[in-house]
């Protein structure tokens, strides 16, 4: 890990202190606060994610999460629930994870996927495997040995064989071309495409490992999501024409006859087109759409159905104003999940008359990854049942909503304060309703003072809950049990709150995103119990740009943390690998319209900048461009202000292992610690 590094002064807001420098481990001593979890200790909190219930529903597959710092990884291993027992046992184990549990269509195997070591004599190292184990235990047996890994599978209806995708591995050609010429990539040239395979679900009886046969080859394009038929003769993919995220807009739908490997495309529309979902009589494919909007970012993806056979596609969520995420098609009817303001709920639709029936509740119900069994009459889902809780495993009856946790994982947090959270709204300088969370320390007291921090989410379509859940990037339980008040805005652009919303950053990044934090923070410091000097902004990503922005526009704050975030809309342009993203949101290129990059852009504005921040980036991050931190670093050092810059060595967008993310957390505490409470800034992060 590099550390880049120049702290003019050390100062509090409000005031110019001259502290001692002292080492970590002493100001770690200075400021511990035992009445919430550490920085280590928030790191290693297990939590539980992806159910799978079996198809009878005697069984749940979830994975835990839990942190290796030997291996320096968050391992992940499946685990089994018994609802009707309340049992629960781990099923894998080991130093590499095991995940995408997925069950026979019997209920008899549950096949998964892993990296672990293989005891094939010409195993391919480090690469991702199909394993097939009972949920009862014993060894996993595993079931492909492909050169490049297995990417994503299904099981076929009777059971017989799985289908995955997998990356095509080099060709002879351009083996040949590195012999002759060296390693070198031609943009927009060299592809290497996935495509979609199949193998018995069985094993030869001189133990060896069944011969994958491939179903799809080609330049022509690259295969994502996948759905077999009910009768299993037939598979509906979704492909794009090449592996770039910039196209993503040419995903469109495919129909394979498995026995013969014909293909025809099922939508010719423009993109994207994913996620197909085949009805029970499998006569009618259900998919995600923009409908072709251009602007597909930031407009609601709806579900249409069209005939198996081709045809003309019918929306069936016109009047719904949410993105509405297809999950399954049932006798019953279309399941969808979609967010609903700061919660989210799994909704069912008749494809006759369009009619959407809400099936989890109360309101203040959150949603995650949702299974259901084979008929339909029970779900699994990880979620939680109501503001300030953390996230568990359920199941419930599906018509008769009542959910029962198979997971305690908040028993982690039973001798800890934590701080509380609520749902606030207010209104924007133009009127625009705002919402956001509001973070208070348990010990909460309105006639006190509170430094207030404003965490800004990513996206700009994330949305901040009222959930709690361990702390990562920003040591948020700290900060409210040191006494601070946090606020989390849904700034314009957020999810949860319809396309209208949504759009209201169009050709308005930034400026108007700021006036939705500003005016939230006024919001908050019109209650009278927060310190106006002491007021400071921190995010990742978009929220990296928002904090960017505050930099260099606004007076209103007296430290920074800019987390992964575009300081200059051009650098960003040429330079990310969602080049799209960037003409949606301001309808131009830099070439027809410097005028609002330069508008929306933090950069600009660096002549006003004097607020002091803390910069933080994975070296090999290709969505937002390295280069931009650089931009915002050299000008900050050009104008004298205050400002780290960290850059994580061999990490992209997110930083992905503990260690670089206990360092990330910690700097962001060291430089808040220091900015709002005068502790002093240590010499280094040892």
């Amino acid at each position: 890990m590099n550390n880049f590094r120049i702290v003019l002064r050390a100062s509090v807001c409000g005031a110019i202190l001259a502290l001692p420098f002292l080492p970590l481990s002493a100001q770690a001593q200075s400021t511990a606060t035992p009445s919430v979890p550490t920085i280590e200790q928030a790191m290693e909190m297990k939590s539980a994610s992806d159910p799978q219930i079996s198809p009878d529903g005697r069984f749940v597959a979830y994975l835990v999460t839990h942190t290796d710092w030997d291996e320096n990884a968050f391992v992940r291993q499946i685990w089994i629930s018994v609802p009707s027992t309340g049992d629960r046992y781990a099923l894998t184990q080991g130093k590499k994870s095991s995940t995408d549990p997925a069950w026979s269509p019997d209920g008899k195997w549950l096949a998964f996927l892993s990296d672990r070591a293989s005891s094939q004599p010409d195993a391919k190292p480090d690469t991702t495997q199909i394993y097939i184990i009972s949920p009862t235990g014993g060894e996993a047996r595993q079931l492909t040995n492909v050169e490049t890994g297995v990417d994503s599978f299904s099981w076929s209806p009777d059971g017989k064989h799985i289908a995955f995708t997998a990356e095509d591995p080099k060709s002879d050609a351009q083996k040949a071309r590195e012999k002759k010429y060296g390693d070198y990539h031609i943009i927009d040239g060299d592809y290497t495409m996935s495509h979609l395979w199949i193998v018995d679900a069985s094993w030869p009886a001189d133990g060896s490992l069944p011969k994958p046969a491939r179903l799809t080859s080609g330049q022509d394009f690259t295969v994502q999501g996948f759905r077999w038929s009910p009768d299993g003769t037939r598979i509906a993919f979704d492909a794009t024409k090449d592996p770039p995220l910039a196209d993503m807009g040419t995903a469109n739908i495919y129909i394979l006859t498995v026995a013969d490997k014909s293909l025809r495309k099922l939508t010719n529309a423009p993109g994207p087109n994913e996620n197909p979902v085949w009805s029970p009589d499998g006569t009618q494919v259900a998919f995600n759409t923009h409908n072709g909007d251009a602007d597909f970012f930031y407009t609601n993806a709806v579900i249409d159905v069209v005939s198996a056979n081709g045809g003309t596609p019918k929306i069936l969520t016109a009047n719904f104003d949410e993105d509405a995420e297809l999950m399954e098609w049932s006798p019953q009817g279309i399941y969808f999940e979609a967010g609903q303001r700061t919660y989210s709920h799994v909704f069912r639709l008749d494809p006759q008359s369009d009619a959407i029936t809400r099936v989890t509740s109360p309101d203040d119900f959150h949603t995650g990854g949702v299974s259901f069994t084979h008929d339909f009459k029970t779900i699994a889902f990880s979620g939680m049942t109501g503001d300030n809780q953390f996230g568990e495993i359920y199941v419930s009856p599906v018509d008769s909503f009542a959910p029962k946790k198979l997971t305690d994982m908040s028993a982690q947090y039973a001798n800890f304060h934590l701080a509380t959270r609520e749902v606030i709204q207010w209104k924007s300088g133009d009127g625009t309703p705002v919402e956001g969370i509001l973070i208070k320390p348990a010990n909460f007291d309105p006639s006190k003072k509170y430094p207030l921090m404003v965490e800004i989410h990513g996206g700009p379509t994330g949305t901040s809950l009222a959930v709690r859940s361990p702390d990562r990037y920003y040591p948020i339980e700290l900060f409210a049990a040191r006494g601070a008040v946090i606020l989390e805005p849904n700034y314009r652009g957020s999810a949860g709150y319809g396309a209208k919303f949504r759009a209201l950053n169009v050709r308005n990044l930034g400026v108007g995103d700021y006036a939705d934090v500003i005016s939230g923070v006024d919001y908050v410091i019109s209650q009278g119990y927060i310190d106006p000097k002491r007021v400071t902004s921190m995010g990742w990503s978009e929220g990296g740009y928002i904090s960017a922005f505050i930099t260099t526009y606004s007076d209103r704050f007296c430290a920074v943390s800019v987390g992964a975030g575009i300081s200059d809309w051009m650098t960003y342009y040429v330079n990310t690998d969602i080049t799209p993203f960037t003409r949606q949101y301001l309808h131009a290129t830099p070439w027809s319209d410097p005028e609002i990059y330069r508008k929306t852009s933090p950069i600009t504005y660096i002549n006003h900048a004097h607020t002091p921040t803390l910069i933080q980036q994975g070296s090999r991050d290709a969505r937002v461009p390295v280069p931009d931190s650089w931009e915002l670093y050299r000008g900050l050092m050009d104008r004298g202000v205050p400002v780290k810059f960290v850059l994580y060595q061999g990490f992209g967008h997110p930083i992905t292992k503990p260690k670089e993310q206990r360092a990330v957390t910690q700097e962001n505490w060291n430089w808040f610690a220091h900015y709002i409470w005068g502790d002093p800034l240590p010499d280094d992060l040892k």
